[in-house]
């Protein structure tokens, strides 16, 4: 698989993660081993990047990794963890430095690793300037316990606030054809300073998949049922927009989920996508984008079938934006 550098200082790493969100039942339960079985196919087939965080399971994607990790000394994954998010006894985000120090010592214990390459600020706590917090992370840069820095979820202003105070390896924000917000400066923002855009959900939380999901077979505890694009009269509408383009992939010789990961990797240079799965099969599918060269006329015929704003409802319910930055 072709290599990039997470940052303009960073590790190297495949040009396609894997986001690991789904370990932990965020799309419902996951049967027995599947997720062992997605990290087996995974390094066997050149993946180098792993993205969890904390709040996946209450550290469950984390404890899955570490105790693959342990059974694989000789692995050669680069591990990305996240923290700073409360669930108890209500959600709300914390980045102070003393619970930004108990994430990250949490997730090192569960990860069974002294050190991660890259920990992100999973949301921004708005009680907080983003310059201290920045402060406190670099801190534990120094400590050697990370390699970098990163945040999700927030916007170019204040990715250039943390960035003046210390090299920002990567942001990490929804972006797909049906998710476009960070086209409006933020993918600019992320090249201009040397850091990494990491494109989570780029298979538009499993619409770009083939068939198309069906709401009424989502297993209990599934994230998408409370989300308004898989809510109707939403989803129906979604749906044809998203049949044209399986059409065109197919016309093309790809999946619908290959095509759009790499419509979303030719987005530019410095964006790396970490498709969310915990099957073997979809993650060999969707490694095939990493084979796709798309020409100028190819992306045009993308973005006639799937113009920018097509999604019908938000990507987020009202309860699920809580801590984003909305900019434009």
């Amino acid at each position: 698989m072709e290599q990039k550098q997470l940052g303009a200082d960073g590790p190297s790493i495949g040009a396609i993660g894997l986001g690991c969100m789904s370990f932990a039942g965020a799309y419902g339960a996951a049967g027995p081993g599947e997720a062992e079985a997605t990290l087996d196919a995974a390094h066997k087939l050149g993946v180098t990047h792993l993205d969890t965080a904390k709040i996946y399971g209450d550290g469950v994607s984390e404890e899955i990794i570490g105790a693959w990790l342990k059974k694989h000394p000789d692995h050669k994954f680069v591990i990305a963890t996240k923290g700073g998010i409360v669930t108890a006894p209500k959600r709300g985000f914390d980045n102070s430095a003393a619970y930004l120090r108990e994430c990250l010592e949490g997730s090192l214990r569960r990860l069974g690793v002294e050190h991660v390459a890259l920990y992100y600020v999973h949301r921004r706590d708005f009680a907080l300037p983003i310059e201290e917090v920045t402060d406190t992370l670099a801190g534990f840069v120094r400590e050697g316990k990370i390699g970098g820095i990163g945040y999700s979820e927030i916007s170019p202003a204040s990715l250039r606030r943390a960035a003046a105070v210390h090299p920002v390896m990567a942001v990490q924000s929804e972006y797909s054809l049906w998710s476009r917000q960070p086209d409006l400066g933020m993918i600019d923002a992320c090249r201009e300073l040397g850091t990494a855009f990491v494109a989570f959900s780029p298979v538009a939380r499993g619409m770009f998949a083939d068939p198309v999901p069906d709401p009424k077979q989502f297993r209990p505890g599934d994230f998408r049922l409370a989300n308004p694009r898989f809510q109707e009269p939403n989803f129906s509408a979604n749906v044809a927009f998203v049949e044209r383009f399986t059409a065109l992939a197919r016309a093309m010789g790809h999946t619908p989920s290959a095509l759009a990961i790499a419509w979303t990797m030719h987005r530019g240079d410095h964006i790396v996508p970490i498709p969310g799965t915990r099957s073997a099969a979809h993650l060999r599918d969707d490694l095939k984008a990493a084979e796709i060269s798309l020409s100028a006329a190819d992306l045009a015929s993308i973005e006639a079938v799937l113009p920018p704003g097509f999604a019908h409802g938000g990507r987020y319910s009202h309860e699920q934006f809580n801590g984003v930055e909305i900019y434009g």
